[in-house]
């Protein structure tokens, strides 16, 4: 069997990202939310700079959607 590389699209609105989440998109795409380009060169991999690590404070996964005001470790940009 081939290999197919696919994208798992996840529903609903993304909302402001914790100021301590870093993608590979920025520093590769320059941008938070890279084209569907970047996205296929990995962009997707997400780290806390607190943990250095891909869970952060909270022992909860880094995501671009996931790490948002709901969490106990969460801080704003502004």
């Amino acid at each position: 069997m081939a290999y197919t590389r696919t994208i798992d699209e996840q529903a609903g609105p993304i909302q402001p990202v914790c100021r301590h989440m870093r993608s590979k998109a920025m520093y590769v795409a320059g941008q938070m939310e890279p084209s569907a380009e970047a996205a296929l060169l990995g962009s997707g991999n997400c780290w806390c700079i607190h943990t250095q690590h891909v869970y952060g404070p909270d022992d909860q996964l880094v995501d671009r959607r996931d790490c948002h005001s709901g969490r106990a470790c969460y801080e704003g940009t502004l």
